[in-house]
């Protein structure tokens, strides 16, 4: 029987110390975890900590685009090898996975990605994918490898997709951990302090919109930190960290490709009614969008967003963001057909 697929995100605050040098203790946790699971799973491990690894040997590092690239290129053999080496009494081989934005957005190079990882599990080898900071545009970078992450569970079909972070889960008002979320809204959104650590790129915020894109594409999700015993394993099992519980709907692959892998040219923020609207799977109209945020082209994809600012939805645009600024309010101008419209 073919594996279900686990993919686990480590960001740069789960594999550092307090130092901002990668912990080899927590890659030696890692490793022995993940070697209890690869007997039932085909794992990717999604790991930050290539710029930690690397910024120490440029000793004027401020944290430049160009200066994060330079210490990318110098850490992310590193980390690997770091990987490697625990992982190695474990009898487990590694390889090394650099992804780019545009591996997703194009199906072809998506497959040809998906192809290379089934190759791997069927030596028993595991991925451990990263962005490829060295070469990545500003335009077509991922958001953090929370995005990456979420990209490739919902690309493969993953059964599960974990994070794992400096803190033990989502945390409530009085500080204790969420043990389980069953639908990400914007009061559970509201709960995630902004601040991000001083290694990584994103945050809680960040971690539960990908949780809830992932939820919304049948995955489940769970936050957790390494730093508890037994932390991966235990997160598997649901006995720590927070569960964010997978949404029951039939997505077909063409929707899921839309709202997970496609490339967001802009954005929309629509009223109440428009939200209404696309609840009961009508298109969208002009009469419905309050602001446009960017530029898009007919054809290319847009999010539609609240006036909470929450992702709501993903749809493929009609018409020019051009000719909706001059027919701004129009009643019946269909910005994007319900059929082009996925609903998060």
């Amino acid at each position: 029987m073919k594996k279900p697929i686990l993919v686990v995100k480590f960001g740069s605050a789960a594999v550092t110390d307090q130092q901002g040098e990668v912990d080899e203790r927590v890659i030696l946790e890692i490793a022995r975890q993940v070697s209890k699971l690869q007997e039932k799973y085909n794992i990717v491990l999604v790991s930050s900590g290539a710029v930690a690894a690397g910024k120490r040997f440029l000793p004027h590092y401020r944290g430049s685009l160009s200066e994060r690239k330079a210490a990318a290129a110098i850490g992310n053999p590193r980390l690997l090898q770091t990987y490697a080496t625990y992982f190695k009494p474990f009898k487990i081989a590694l390889a090394q996975s650099l992804c780019e934005r545009q591996h997703f957005a194009n199906r072809d190079q998506f497959l040809q990605l998906k192809s290379t990882y089934e190759t791997l599990w069927r030596n028993q080898i595991i991925p451990i994918a990263n962005e490829n900071d060295v070469v990545s545009s500003q335009e077509l970078k991922f958001s953090d490898n929370d995005e990456l992450a979420t990209l490739i569970a919902v690309g493969f079909g993953a059964e599960k997709l974990l994070f794992s972070t400096s803190v033990p889960g989502v945390l409530d008002a009085e500080g204790e951990v969420v043990p389980e979320i069953a639908q990400i809204d914007s009061s559970v959104l509201g709960l995630a302090r902004k601040d991000k650590s001083s290694v990584g790129l994103g945050g809680m915020t960040s971690k539960l919109n990908f949780a809830r894109l992932a939820s919304q594409m049948g995955i489940e999700s769970v936050i957790f930190s390494m730093k508890t015993e037994d932390g991966l394993l235990k997160a598997m099992l649901g006995e720590t960290g927070t569960v964010c519980r997978a949404q029951g709907k039939r997505i077909s692959s063409r929707h899921k490709w839309m709202a997970s892998g496609s490339l967001i040219s802009g954005k929309l923020k629509v009223d109440a009614g428009a939200i209404e609207a696309l609840k009961a799977r009508k298109s969208l109209l002009a009469v419905g969008v309050q602001e446009i945020i960017g530029d898009f082209v007919a054809g290319e994809i847009f999010q539609l967003v609240d006036e909470q600012q929450v992702v709501y939805a993903v749809a493929k645009a009609r018409i020019d963001s051009s000719e909706l600024r001059a027919h701004a309010g129009q009643k019946n101008l269909e910005v994007a057909h319900a059929d082009d419209i996925v609903l998060l």
